[in-house]
């Protein structure tokens, strides 16, 4: 049977619909992503909550003509399978396939490209002040949700559009608020009269007439400004962004088609800047989802019916968990030691944290250059704590690093997380530049564990240390070793040789060690004997062991998951420099010089020539055998 939803191949096909025909259409749109998105894995909570919204949004509007910016892209789903992209659908998050984000090269309805939080705002303005000297009439809409809006970015763009006056409309997505249905009901019906046609004409002559009266009009004209923005303040959230420059309006409910659509269309005239506040529902129509929108935030794939994941062989302790762990075990043992999240408490793996030892958790919000000077404070008067951030996000807090943590020496210790290849996220998430951001930086030790029980043993030495550390793991299982109940230090800059091999060294960091390992038993096979080293340090490096191996193979291969620019390789080539150990050979493996595209981990490092096979294979190659 043929559906409205397999009629909608472009945001033009919705114009020709009713209201009641779009209600349909998000029902079916809602069966659509529970469908695909149970099969594939992807963000099922906030997309389920924004189906109304961005059907109401491109019904008033016309994209691309008229650009849409979504704020970190968790809720773009709805708006890629109206634009053409439905019949792909099946393939996003896949290697080859749709991105999981807005991407610009994809279609020409993704205005900007997103996967960080708190960019919208600015991107929009820009576009607004673009259309604005070009003398087009397009209008430009920032969908931001309330978790993004506590960025920092956020609010520095808020100020600059309410000074500028450009028009520019952002609807704050709030699925988490709480709003009583008498206030929410008479906020709505503010906002709807306020943006009618009739309301604002009738506002303007009131103010010119009134203002053509001497004084007593204009003593009146200022009464009534201020009567209106009292009963709008008190009855609604408008005064922090009525003070930043913006017309407020809502909150209005996002799940109701035709209070939107009035609202949206009233505002394609207003002049200036807006911003909509629109209350939504995560996980709308699938209670599952509405009853736990934080683990149907991201998901895997899972069962329709229950809601929950298929059943999967036991693996072994994730390096998250095991970071976790090592925090709860050793904030027993240490009462100084606190933990800092900027928003990603169960992603970090400080769940159990938080609810051992509530008074040393502190989640910050999205606001990473926050979290990271924070903890600075918190360590210069003597405390140990540890901020763990993705390191996709760690790169937005490179000032705070450099400036209010390395200047001062003070000991902060960096956890981050999803250093490397994360997989079905993509370029916007990959970990693949934080060595070569950190090891540069004066003060600052940069270490990365080859195993879960290793990265215990350096969260120890870490939070001990008297200088700031960068402590970098990798996403997904560790390696199934066994994990010591007393975790010991490490000594800071020595690293360990695991294999010995005349024909040549392999020196690799963090995820890359057992991958080296299993190359070079590979390369025994062929006749090639490898030493192999796990370098543990970035920096210091160690220097002893690694000129040592140099010297006594003749031939080095380094081996790392970052950028190979300014990378783990290119510390080893400096040290050799330095040194002036000549009549060697060298080759590094690493991600090289573009951005990586999605796909699984396994699927990329192949890709690569990041596992086993391939380090091996690159190495024959290398060597001329």
């Amino acid at each position: 049977m043929t559906t409205i939803l397999d009629k909608i191949n472009d945001p033009a096909d919705l114009k020709k619909l009713s209201v009641k025909d779009l209600e349909t259409l998000s029902a079916e749109l809602r069966t659509f992503l529970l469908e695909n998105i149970s099969k594939t894995g992807g963000h099922l909570a906030s997309n389920l909550g924004a189906v109304e919204l961005t059907l109401a949004l491109h019904y008033c509007f016309n994209s691309p003509k008229d650009r849409f910016i979504w704020d970190v892209g968790h809720q773009a789903y709805t708006h890629k399978i109206i634009t053409g992209r439905r019949d792909l659908f099946h393939t996003q998050r896949q290697k080859d396939g749709l991105s999981g984000f807005p991407k610009r090269c994809e279609s020409e309805h993704d205005a900007f490209g997103t996967g960080h939080s708190s960019t919208s705002i600015s991107a929009g303005l820009g576009m607004a002040v673009a259309s604005g000297l070009r003398g087009d009439n397009n209008r430009v809409v920032a969908v931001i949700g309330d978790g993004s809006l506590t960025g920092g970015m956020a609010f520095e763009a808020l100020n600059q559009a309410g000074h500028l006056k450009q028009n520019l409309i952002v609807v704050l997505n709030d699925n988490e608020m709480s709003i009583s249905e008498n206030v929410g009901a008479f906020s709505t019906f503010i906002s709807r009269k306020m943006t009618s046609s009739s309301y604002r004409e009738l506002r303007k002559e009131m103010a010119g007439l009134l203002s053509s009266i001497p004084a007593f009009g204009r003593n009146i004209l200022q009464f009534a400004r201020r009567a209106e923005h009292s009963l709008k303040g008190f009855l609604t959230p408008a005064a922090l962004f009525e003070a930043l420059g913006f017309e407020y309006l809502g909150p209005i409910p996002g799940h109701d088609l035709e209070q939107m659509i009035e609202i949206f269309s009233n505002l394609k005239n207003v002049e200036g800047p807006v911003l909509v506040h629109v209350a939504t529902k995560k996980g709308c129509g699938y209670q599952p989802a509405e009853n736990e929108p934080g683990r149907f935030h991201g998901v895997g794939r899972f069962d329709l019916q229950t809601g929950k994941a298929p059943a999967s062989a036991a693996a072994p302790i994730s390096f998250t968990a095991a970071f976790g762990d090592a925090m709860v075990q050793l904030a027993e043992e240490d009462k100084k030691i606190v933990a800092i999240t900027a928003a990603m408490p169960e992603g970090t793996g400080l769940t159990p944290f938080s609810k051992a030892f509530p008074d040393r958790f502190f989640d910050v919000g999205i606001a990473e250059q926050h979290a990271l000077t924070f903890a600075s404070g918190l360590a210069l008067e003597g405390f140990k704590p540890v901020a763990a951030i993705y390191s996709t996000f760690a790169q937005r807090a490179y000032d705070q690093l450099f400036h209010d943590i390395c200047l001062q020496k003070s000991p902060v210790t960096l956890a981050m997380d999803r250093a490397g290849l994360v997989g079905d996220d993509g370029p916007t998430h990959h970990g693949a530049f934080d060595i070569s951001f950190t090891r540069h930086l004066p003060q600052l030790t940069v270490m990365a564990p080859k195993d879960e029980n290793e990265l215990r043993r350096m969260l120890k030495t870490a939070v001990n240390a008297a200088s700031p550390i960068s402590l970098r793991y990798p996403r997904g299982a560790g390696f199934g070793v066994t994990l010591d109940r007393d975790i010991k230090e490490l000594e800071i800059g020595v690293g360990e040789q695991l294999s010995s091999g005349s024909d040549l060294a392999i020196i690799a960091i963090g995820s890359s060690v057992y991958p080296a390992l299993e190359a070079a038993a590979l390369l025994e096979n062929a006749g090639i004997m490898a030493t192999v080293v796990n370098a543990r340090f970035v920096k210091p490096l160690d220097k002893n062991l690694i000129l040592s191996v140099a010297k006594e193979c003749g031939a080095i291969v380094t081996v790392e998951e970052n950028a190979l620019q300014g990378g783990f390789g290119s510390a080893v080539l400096e040290l050799l420099a330095d040194e002036r150990l000549t009549g060697l050979k060298v080759k590094r493996i690493g991600i090289p010089d573009r951005f990586i595209e999605h796909g699984t981990q396994a699927e990329l490092r192949q890709m690569l020539g990041l596992d086993a096979e391939g380090i091996a294979r690159r190495i024959r190659d290398f060597l001329g055998k």
